[in-house]
């Protein structure tokens, strides 16, 4: 059966909507600032297998809906061939109905692949093997993928212990895609995590060439990989916690517990929320001496599923949405750095819908004059990148911020074939407020609005992370 939703205006509802997206949005390039793509794999220019492998291997929204299902391990992560788990998927899609991935994987087949046919069993093999055949063509290639989505910019995500070889490579040979890496030091933080929390200190040891002895050490050899970092071009660093943290102590005190940590002692949770605060306002200091951008996405509980986490480890489809207070934790994280006037530009992400508001409002308390845009309440993120939660994002920010100054959308994905999310997002934007041109609730200029889509599409992400300034 052929795909007849996703028309040419597909969630375009009114005139001055489609005119706004075929006229602006579309055109504008993508510079997707937070991923999770794999650098080598864009180095390598990567010509993968089969679509299994490059569409459902590792994409924890699939799995989830596969496994409410029914669907069998063996056929989400287990030992089944390609063939057998795409039919599992395929056999999926039909029961996805209002699900994201509905809409998502109808979108991703048309943009790539030209398939407008519904993926379902009946169609299963077909789309198989139609897909695999394009596949072997060279433009299909993980270079081809990212050029045909109009892909300016990759910002990939990078633990401190990166040598970045990929990154410097693609840099040698001026592809044509800028890939930049991101400072991603979430391990150095997680020290409640016992022996794995020692294994990446002793390989961050490595690393930089001395040992780790004391919190002060931790610090430098952070400082050092941060000054790798930026001189591979890296200008943002990125914080996933479940939460914001603000536990005051003295170094004396922080010292002392990251002993009992590297001595695999118990550790009390006071004493874990003193050390991630202590650390993450060490790292917003550098962040602000590189006049980096900060971004934290905050509010998932991960691997709640003990069992599953042991037979798959993590990022396996196993995490949910938190219900965490955090705005006094927040409020005085920031404002401990904007004292002693340490507060880069900073996006916060939020996962509960119940904070939406919160979020929006307290980023804007740290606003300076100076910056535009300088603290953003960003992009729906994760359970939220979804057409409601995309709507109810962009709504919040415009009641409690400033729309125009938004840097927009980006995947947050590891997979080639997610770029569509923007052009998901830019179609919902001019939705809206052609929506509200229509109902005379905004002006009818389009030149003022068209403007409007531009910067929130591609303009304001160049000029508020500096990509026209990169080495």
């Amino acid at each position: 059966m052929q795909n007849s939703f996703i028309t040419n205006d597909f969630l375009l509802h009114n005139e001055v909507a489609k005119k706004l997206y075929h006229e602006v949005a579309k055109v504008q390039p993508i510079y997707d600032y937070h991923s999770h793509l794999s650098p080598k794999d864009i180095a390598e220019d990567r010509q993968f297998e089969n679509i299994t492998q490059l569409w459902i291997e590792g994409d924890h929204y699939k799995y989830r809906a596969m496994r409410a299902n029914g669907v069998p391990e063996k056929y989400i992560t287990g030992d089944a061939t390609a063939y057998q788990k795409f039919v599992k998927y395929a056999e999926t899609i039909p029961n996805t109905l209002r699900n994201p991935l509905y809409h998502w994987t109808h979108l991703e087949l048309e943009r790539y692949f030209g398939i407008t046919n519904l993926l379902n069993p009946e169609s299963a093999k077909s789309i198989f093997d139609e897909c695999n055949a394009l596949l072997k063509r060279p433009e299909f290639s993980a270079r081809g993928l990212l050029k045909k989505m109009n892909v300016r910019m990759v910002g990939t995500t990078d633990d401190p212990t990166d040598n970045l070889f990929y990154h410097e490579k693609l840099k040698k040979e001026k592809f044509e895609i800028s890939v930049l890496p991101t400072f991603r030091p979430d391990k150095a933080t997680e020290i409640e995590k016992g022996a794995d929390f020692v294994k990446w200190i002793q390989k961050l040891e490595i690393v930089v060439g001395f040992s780790i002895q004391n919190f002060a050490d931790l610090v430098g050899a952070l400082q050092i990989r941060h000054n790798f970092f930026h001189k591979v071009g890296c200008r943002i660093s990125d914080h996933g916690h479940s939460t914001f943290y603000h536990a005051s102590a003295t170094d004396t005190e922080i010292d002392a517990i990251f002993q009992k940590g590297l001595s695999l002692e118990s550790l009390n949770q006071n004493e874990i929320e003193q050390y991630k605060a202590a650390l993450l306002h060490r790292l917003a200091i550098m962040n602000h001496k590189k006049g980096w951008v900060q971004q934290f996405h905050v509010g998932a509980i991960r691997n709640n599923n003990s069992k599953m986490l042991t037979l798959l480890g993590p990022d396996q489809g196993y995490d949910s949405i938190g219900d965490q207070n955090m705005a006094e934790n927040m409020s005085q994280f920031f404002d401990k750095l904007n004292t002693v006037k340490s507060l880069t530009k900073t996006i916060v992400y939020n996962l509960n819908p119940r904070d939406n508001e919160m979020m929006a409002s307290m980023v804007a308390n740290f606003n300076d004059g100076i910056i535009p845009g300088k603290m953003q309440y960003g992009a729906a993120w994760w359970f939220l990148d979804q057409k409601d939660g995309m709507e109810k994002q962009l709504n919040v920010l415009s009641n409690f911020g400033l729309l125009s100054r938004f840097v927009g959308m980006l995947t947050d994905s590891r997979s080639f074939l997610s770029f569509p999310r923007h052009e998901y997002f830019r179609r919902l934007l001019c939705n809206i407020l052609g929506e509200e041109v229509e109902k005379a609730e905004l002006p009818n200029d389009f030149e003022l609005i068209g403007d409007l889509v531009a910067k929130i599409c591609s303009q304001n992400a160049i000029s508020y992370f500096r990509f026209d300034a990169q080495p």
